[in-house]
């Protein structure tokens, strides 16, 4: 947030004019332009930005709703959440499209890419061994997508057959460990639209990913169909650098997220995104 002040002067001489001037130019410098004051309100809460006046976000696009390109902003259910976060610390947002396995493995921090990632983080053993990572704000399982007149129900259908499953995910990771067993081979796509597309072309019989994002993609594709489900438990956070910067950002944030709780905000996100409040 900018603070203009207004600065009195009596005119009484010339002299007076000037100083006014001079004053109303080193205010101009100092904190009330620019991004002076949200730096003194991100140093208070112990926060050191890649970036300054702005919370620098990395993610990888696109994963609709959470985060994705509608014409040249970036929006999403993640973006929402983490505006919590830039607008108590009166910062900016830059939202920076990288490679996934970057934020997981916390590489974008380290190179001062950024400050904190979003993408829907399944919170894992080894994703909490490299990166900060806030408390869980969603929670999520594995879906199987396919065409509705497919005839797949399930893994087993999938014999013989190719499975997407989008690299460096816990659906991947899902899908790898059940093909031994179920006899299909997994075909990596680097982005969700990729791995979505190419279900609907028939360069692969099926789709594994986060409920969220199938879910939604089947809502505005009616000749596909999410076939089954797959109780795996996940939870989702937000990461940022393993030391650093990155607790104070994650502790900030989670006090946040419990107020956003309390008050009924985050309710209202969820329904905005997804059209329903979030399950008690």
């Amino acid at each position: 947030m900018n603070i203009v002040r207004t600065l009195r002067t009596h005119r009484r001489t010339v002299a007076a004019a000037s100083a006014a001037v001079l004053a109303f130019s080193l205010a101009a410098c100092g904190s009330d332009s620019g991004s002076g004051g949200s730096e003194d309100k991100a140093k208070a809460a112990g926060i050191t930005l890649v970036k300054s006046g702005t919370l620098t976000i990395c993610t990888h696009l696109p994963y609709k709703p959470f985060q994705y390109k509608d014409g040249t902003k970036v929006v999403g259910f993640d973006v929402d959440l983490l505006n919590l976060l830039a607008e108590d610390l009166g910062l900016k947002t830059d939202v920076v499209n990288i490679e996934w396995a970057q934020v997981t493995s916390g590489a974008a921090f380290k190179a001062k890419k950024c400050d904190v990632g979003m993408g829907a983080m399944t919170i894992t053993d080894a994703r909490k061994a490299a990166i900060s990572i806030t408390d869980p704000y969603m929670d999520a399982t594995q879906v199987l997508m396919a065409k509705k007149d497919s005839g797949i129900k399930g893994l087993a259908d999938l014999k013989g057959k190719k499975l997407g499953a989008q690299a460096d995910t816990t659906g991947k990771d899902y899908a790898d460990k059940n093909a031994a067993a179920n006899g299909y081979t997994v075909i990596p796509f680097n982005d969700l639209a990729l791995q979505e597309n190419n279900v609907k072309s028939g360069r692969v019989a099926a789709a594994i990913n986060d409920n969220g994002v199938l879910y939604d993609f089947v809502k505005e594709n009616p000749d596909m169909a999410v076939v089954t489900e797959f109780d795996t438990g996940e939870q989702y956070g937000f990461a940022a650098l393993k030391d650093g910067s990155g607790p104070a950002i994650v502790k900030k944030f989670n006090e946040l997220l419990a107020k956003a709780k309390s008050d009924g905000k985050y309710n209202e996100i969820y329904k905005t995104w997804f059209g329903v409040e979030p399950k008690k």
